[in-house]
């Protein structure tokens, strides 16, 4: 009897639910309209300042024909990318997942990628990458590669992109310049011009200290936050003080803050151009520096905002994990095709996960903000670099958080930790720190007698890295040079 009467009602209610709600199972998951909304807005303002510091990062380098990227251009394919692929990710993936160019992977494509070739090689070789995690998804390769990788070297090269991620923003505020060579001194940078001096320079260091201490209290939009606030400052100073000069951009107000957005750099790539730029080897490692980044940023993302959303199945596993990953797959493509730089999915969707969201209506919401952020551009553009450094600061700080988990006991996976950690910043570059630490962790476990314990597609991958240091000596070798 009870069960009889107990099931036309829950058909009624399952029925006065609404397509949208059965769609993404928003009940069936414990939420609300209301939940997912305040979500959606909570992920975007955490994860907004992607929109200043992408265009920064990729617009302040030049490739190797002295080319640079357009910033109006810049934010225009950032909004764009992450608009469209998180909504795709929501309506495909049905989690609170938002995507947009990778912190860290666009590091790599600004200061590795792009010195050696044209932009749009480069973004030929996002693209490639992308395709490439594609096919790793579909052939279940993926996993096999991620199983390789010993998780202390995968926290290391968290950390060790945190520490470069600080390093640059530190440079790019200016707090932190090259010393010239004819200063005659061993020391190869110092702070400021040997002292802070000027109103840019105030801006940056109140902005870090504003940040770290949202950061502190836990506020949500703490980076988005601090950069608003500082860009207002920095408004205010440009009027009222004599500045000369606030580097790439300064904080002057537009005529008129809504534009339409600038597509000039959709399309803008070449699959196959950076194999006539610089070695095969190189393209292959590059490749692979790339996926190394996408692959266990994603996976680390994807599994701890779903666990603290409490959507993991009886098995620990992610709730549809093949599509998840096949759509973040093709953010890299979308990225690389739009030249916004690799994009993935952030951590950041974790704020909107705490303001409730538990499905992928939130995405929607998080979506058609970036999407209006595509009008916007005049306004985004204003941002200098002092007042949005201070998020790469940051950033930095979030990602270095992870050397707690390595076992420094361990000699032998501490010390390729370290030398991961250590090589990327005081190289500048990225490549340099994994090809370090994967030789070291290789070499001391063949010393001690445990080669059994590595993989063997990290020998095979040692082994490219090995090759890669050594090409100079070993061009000469062959003849040529």
């Amino acid at each position: 009897m009870q069960t009889s009467t107990t099931g036309p009602a829950d058909a009624a209610a399952t029925r006065n639910q609404g397509p949208l709600d059965r769609f993404f199972r928003i009940s069936e998951r414990g939420s609300t309209y209301g939940r997912e909304i305040r979500g959606g807005f909570a992920t975007f303002f955490t994860m907004a300042y992607i929109l200043v510091l992408n265009p920064i990062i990729l617009g302040s380098t030049e490739d190797k024909f002295g080319e640079q990227l357009d910033a109006a251009q810049l934010v225009t394919a950032t909004a764009l990318v992450a608009a469209v692929m998180t909504v795709i990710m929501g309506v495909g993936g049905n989690l609170p997942l938002a995507l947009a160019a990778g912190l860290g992977l666009n590091a790599v494509v600004a200061f590795q990628v792009a010195p050696l070739m044209s932009w749009d090689d480069a973004m030929g070789l996002i693209v490639l990458e992308g395709l490439l995690i594609c096919i790793l998804v579909m052939t279940g390769l993926r996993e096999a590669v991620m199983h390789a990788i010993p998780q202390p070297l995968k926290q290391a090269i968290s950390v060790g992109i945190g520490l470069f991620i600080a390093f640059i923003g530190f440079v790019d505020a200016g707090f932190v310049t090259r010393i010239p060579d004819a200063a005659n001194t061993t020391v190869p940078v110092q702070l400021g011009t040997g002292t802070l001096t000027g109103w840019p320079m105030l801006v940056f260091c109140l902005g870090v200290l504003v940040t770290i201490v949202l950061l502190a209290r836990k506020v949500k939009g703490a980076i988005l936050i601090s950069i608003v606030l500082m860009t207002l400052l920095a408004v205010v100073v440009n009027e009222t003080a004599d500045v000369k000069n606030w580097g790439l951009t300064a904080p002057s107000l537009p005529d008129n803050p809504v534009a339409a957005p600038d597509f000039g750099l959709l399309g803008n790539f070449d699959l196959f151009g950076s194999f006539g730029q610089v070695s095969v080897l190189t393209v292959v490692l590059l490749v692979f520096t790339l996926i190394l980044s996408d692959f266990f940023d994603t996976m680390g993302t994807i599994v701890g905002v779903t666990a603290e959303a409490g959507l993991l199945d009886e098995r620990g596993q992610v709730p549809g994990l093949g599509r998840v990953l096949l759509i973040d797959g093709a953010a890299a493509v979308a990225g690389g095709a739009s030249s916004a730089s690799s994009a993935t999915t952030y951590i950041e969707s974790a704020a909107g996960v705490g303001e409730g969201a538990r499905t992928g209506f939130a995405n929607l919401v998080t979506g058609g903000l970036f999407a209006l952020a595509l009008f916007l551009t005049p306004v985004l553009t204003i941002v200098p670099l002092q007042a949005a450094s201070p998020a790469l600061v940051a950033v930095g700080f979030l990602m270095m958080t992870q050397v707690k988990h390595i076992d420094w006991d361990r000699y032998d996976v501490a010390v390729p930790a370290f030398l991961t950690i250590a090589v990327m910043p005081f190289t500048y570059s990225i490549t340099n720190g994994i090809g370090a630490g994967f030789i070291a962790y290789v070499v001391i476990k063949a010393c001690l007698g445990k080669a059994r314990e590595v993989h063997w597609l990290l020998w095979g991958t040692a082994a490219l890295f090995l090759v890669y240091f050594a090409i100079d000596p070993l061009e000469q070798l062959l003849g040529i040079k």
